[in-house]
């Protein structure tokens, strides 16, 4: 029974219907692109992305079904004249070409569609590598082994590699589709004894089985110059079996390939399958011994045995190759012999350490965001950032920077209008002087609150202080601003005494959304109507999305890496976000090809406080860019870095007028540039063993180093991260610089300092390595630390009683007095009271020297204990002290004691005061260092049990209450109880 007219045309409608969504969905998310590209004013990158991928897909389509569907045509075509009949009846065969026949052309078109859909979009994602192609700029220098320019290595040979997998690809779906084509029409049949086919079915396949041997034969030669990439050696690129038996072995197979192609070909010509039979076994035959077989007895019979000698030309080159490919081949080594012994070193007028940075950025977040957030909506990234401001005096000084942003609308209060309408936007820079805190411990905030105050505000002259891009996770999503200038509803900020709001309108750049169509696409692309249906949206409307300045780059810029910790300024009196961007390449010749992500791991990015690097394989970088964002309107700005970076030239031909000249920084934006981290981290890992040079000690790595892991953190398998501080360089003036450290492979001592000049004049960039001298054993990072934390564990613990507990601050390692001094500060993690969470206060700072160790509530102070003053040692009990009496001992001991609990709990109470009155709880804080000298003079007296020698000083302090806590000698905090 036939259906109604009416439901018969249902399905074809909806069909239609359902097509139409999609095709409107689809437009939506160009059209939305497009949009945001043209107000980013990056609509080259839109247009020339886009029309790549097109032209590509086209190409990649047309070809694929030219290539296999001309084949499954031709194989149609010239089917015997009479069928399966010439080969004596029907097979097995005959029911499928019976059922498929009738239908051939539909699913011909069908077939062929996705094939074209594949392939086509398979293309089209090599766009990166055609640009490179078309616009490789020459390197100027060639590799060892051909003599060949980097840049063919670089840019020629990958999209070489690319046609070739593509022609492979599509010539073997060729010879299986006309294979099967010539099997269903009875071209051949697989009948006993043997196959019978029809000679066009034979001279078909032979023609396609030779195309597929010439090409397997241009595959040969050029896979004789993928063996710089060959890891087959001791190190990355062309070894001595690869030039001695593989290249040779290549050239023969390309040579034998050919000759089995001529074969195939002539069996066209020469019935019977014997000829194609010889070429396909000499090939297998070839490839097994020539390519196989042989390079295995070169490597097993005369370089293993002899490896150091064999390989000692080919590992120079990857050393060379490898320093210059991460840029490192200008790395300054010096031995550094360091003095350990405080007393043989002169201090008098050193002041290089004595303004070193002691607020550690990734602890003190917490206190900037209970002291400075203001309301629970805002927060302060984590980690803060390191960047240098002037103080009055016009000198510059490491601050801890940050900026107030927003994270989301109050609790109960996140709806659409709220979310996309009121709350779009942080407020505010916050910075304090890296090297001071006031009396209570806290950041001296030089730009704080809301508005913005202080006189680092002042002197920067800042303009625009709101944030409507950023890094946190809110920045995610879209907000709508600027449609009510002359009625703002957006929060600006808090209102004093939070009675009310101050109110703005937003008058950057952005997508327009007045028009309707603009307001359609925008809803079907976040499934929101109320951006079609709202009120509040006119005219003045701008959408605002991809926030995150990375992200914002990433899609202006999609050929660069970029750092994973973009830092904000103030730039020409605006907060500015600067974001470092890499070019980078896996197709440096010789060079060591290692992972991003493992190279750029440490306590950082396993904690994802910053973002961490994908794990492709590089063996090239270069700090190509300097981008920076508005953190107001999000405009991206590109200055060209490295202008002799050949991949940088490359894609500044791919996308003309994109990368400034550096020359257009303004000297603002200069004054804040600096060493990016994840390139350092590269260049550390890399030194680590490309610091040695000579071939036969690289072979032996005896001299290799490790980073160390954070002792902070207690795990010795994530590394410590390196740190920005003010450094001063034997013979050198006080630089803002990047530092790291490196121990030995084997053993705990410090095997060398390393700093980068990241000042951003003219020595930036400058990298130095101080080696220590093997004479004089150096403690290392964790070395230090477990001194630390052994020698003040009493002291410590007891400013850690209660509900409050010790934080280790960032260990430093600075050049100082001949030598290497370890500096750390020690927070008190202090639970305030009044609903707001814990978070640290700088109360004590620790210096190593030697063996020598300084604790006080000063730098300046715990380096007088260290080098010199009436501090400096610590000496045994006097003989008349020794023979005090047990009661008089005991007093002062107790008496100690109890002023010690009793400045501990006063300095509680002025913390859980709401306001916390910090007048007060900096007095009880210098009552409470008063009490425990006197508790360590008081234990110094106690007389010496006669059956056991006297107490080491070096360990009185321990001899604190039961009741206090021994410190974890591995974690990073230390908790009471």
């Amino acid at each position: 029974m036939r259906l109604p007219r009416r439901p018969r045309l249902l399905l074809p409608v909806a069909i239609a219907l359902v097509a139409i969504v999609a095709l409107f969905f689809l437009f939506s998310g160009i059209y939305t692109d497009y949009l945001w590209y043209d107000a980013a004013d990056y609509t080259t990158v839109f247009t020339g992305v886009v029309l790549t991928q097109i032209v590509l897909f086209l190409v990649g389509a047309v070809l694929m079904v030219g290539i296999a569907g001309g084949n499954m045509l031709l194989a149609f075509r010239m089917r015997p004249m009479f069928g399966p009949a010439m080969f004596g009846g029907g097979s097995g065969a005959d029911r499928y070409r019976m059922a498929l026949d009738p239908h051939r052309k539909l699913i011909f078109i069908v077939g062929m569609g996705l094939l074209a859909l594949f392939s086509g979009s398979s293309f089209a994602g090599q766009w990166q590598t055609w640009l490179e192609f078309i616009n490789g700029a020459s390197f100027g220098k060639q590799d060892r082994l051909f003599g060949m320019d980097i840049s063919f290595f670089m840019f020629d040979y990958p999209f070489i590699r690319m046609v070739l997998n593509f022609l492979f690809t599509a010539i073997i779906i060729s010879i299986v589709l006309a294979a099967i084509t010539h099997y269903l029409y009875g071209g051949f049949r697989l009948q006993s004894p043997g196959v019978h086919a029809s000679r066009a079915a034979r001279t078909h396949l032979s023609l396609l089985l030779g195309i597929f041997l010439l090409l397997k034969a241009v595959a040969y030669w050029v896979d004789r110059y993928g063996l710089v990439f060959s890891d087959r050696g001791f190190v990355y690129g062309a070894s001595y079996t690869d030039v001695n038996a593989v290249l040779p072995a290549k050239t023969i197979l390309a040579i034998i390939a050919l000759i089995c192609a001529a074969l195939f070909f002539a069996g066209v010509v020469r019935p019977g399958g014997m000829l194609p039979g010889v070429s396909a076994g000499l090939l297998v035959l070839s490839a097994i011994l020539i390519g196989g077989v042989y390079p295995a007895l070169v490597e097993q019979f005369q370089v293993k045995p002899n490896q150091q000698g064999k390989e000692a030309a080919y590992i120079q080159r990857n050393i060379e190759a490898t320093r210059e490919a991460y840029n490192v081949d200008k790395t300054e080594v010096e031995t550094y012999n360091a003095q350990a012994d405080p007393t043989k070193v002169n201090t008098d007028g050193d002041t290089s350490v004595s303004g070193v940075r002691l607020l550690d950025p990734a602890l003190v977040s917490s206190t900037y965001e209970q002291t400075q957030r203001i309301r629970g909506f805002y927060s302060f990234a984590e980690p803060l950032d390191v960047d240098r401001y002037p103080d009055s005096t016009g000198k510059l000084i490491d601050h801890i920077v940050g900026v107030r942003e927003l994270t989301a609308p109050p609790e109960g209060q996140n709806n659409w209008i709220n979310k996309a309408l009121i709350y779009t936007h942080g407020y505010g820079f916050v910075a304090a002087p890296g090297n001071q805190v006031d009396s209570s411990g806290l950041p001296a905030y030089d730009a704080k609150d809301m508005p913005v105050t202080g006189p680092l505000a002042a002197s920067t002259k800042l303009q625009e202080p709101r944030v409507y891009y950023g890094e946190d996770p809110a920045s995610a999503e879209y907000v709508i601003a600027g449609g009510n200038p002359k009625n703002p509803q957006e929060l600006d900020y808090p209102e004093t005494g939070g009675t009310g709001q101050k109110n703005t309108s937003y008058t950057g750049g952005g997508v327009p959304v007045g028009s309707f169509l603009n307001r359609l696409v925008y809803a079907a692309k976040y499934g929101e109507i109320n951006i079609l249906l709202s009120g509040d949206i006119n005219d003045n409307s701008k959408i605002l999305y991809e926030r995150n300045p990375r992200e914002r780059i990433e899609k202006v810029a999609p050929f660069l890496t970029l750092d994973g910790n973009p830092y904000p300024a103030i730039v020409d009196g605006r907060i500015t976000w600067i974001v470092d961007g890499y070019t980078t390449s896996n197709d440096y010749p010789y060079a060591q090809s290692e992972s991003l992500g493992d190279m750029t791991r440490d306590t950082t990015t396993d904690r994802r406080v910053i973002a961490q690097q994908p794990s492709d394989k590089i063996n090239y970088i270069r700090n190509s860019v300097k981008a920076t964002v508005d953190a107001y309107d999000g405009t991206v700005k590109l200055y060209g870095w490295d202008n002799n970076d050949p991949v940088l030239k490359t894609w500044s031909n791919a996308f003309p007028g994109i990368i400034r000249p550096a020359s257009e920084m303004s000297p603002d934006l200069r004054q804040h540039i600096r060493y990016p981290e994840d390139l350092f981290k590269v260049q550390r890992w890399t030194l680590s063993r490309y610091h040695i040079t000579d071939p036969g000690a690289f072979y032996s790595g005896q001299d290799f180093w490790n980073v160390p892991g954070d002792p902070t953190q207690g795990d010795k398998n994530i590394k410590q991260p390196p740190y920005y501080l003010t450094t001063t360089m034997p013979g050198g003036t006080p630089t803002f610089s990047l530092t790291t450290t490196f121990v030995p492979r084997q053993g705990p001592n410090l095997a060398a300092f390393m700093a980068v000049d990241s000042s951003g004049g003219s020595g930036y960039g400058r990298l130095r390595i101080l080696r220590m001298p093997s004479s004089t054993p150096i403690p290392g990072p964790g070395q230090a630390q477990n001194a630390f934390q052994s020698r003040f564990a009493g002291e410590l613990n007891l400013l850690g009683v209660g509900a409050s507990s010790v934080r280790y601050g960032n260990l430093l390692t600075l050049p100082y007095a001949g030598g290497l001094v370890y500096i750390e500060p020690v927070y008190i993690q202090v639970a305030a009271g009044g609903g707001q969470e814990p978070y640290p206060i700088l109360q004590r700072v620790l210096v190593s020297f030697g063996s020598k160790i300084g604790v006080a509530r000063t730098l300046n102070e715990a380096l007088t204990e260290v080098f010199g003053g009436e501090q400096q040692e610590q000496t045994q009990p006097s003989e008349e002290e020794q023979q005090t009496t047990p009661s008089q001992a005991n007093t002062a001991l107790n008496t100690a004691i109890g002023n010690a609990k009793k400045a501990y709990e006063d300095a509680q109470k002025a913390l859980q005061a709401s306001p916390p009155d910090w007048d007060a709880y900096g007095d009880a804080q210098k009552r409470l260092q008063d009490a425990l000298k006197a508790l360590e003079g008081a234990n110094a007296r106690q007389p010496a049990p006669s059956a056991t020698p006297s107490a080491s000083p070096s360990a009185s302090p321990s001899a604190s209450p039961p009741a206090s806590p021994t410190a974890s000698p591995t974690g990073s905090q230390a908790g009471g109880t």
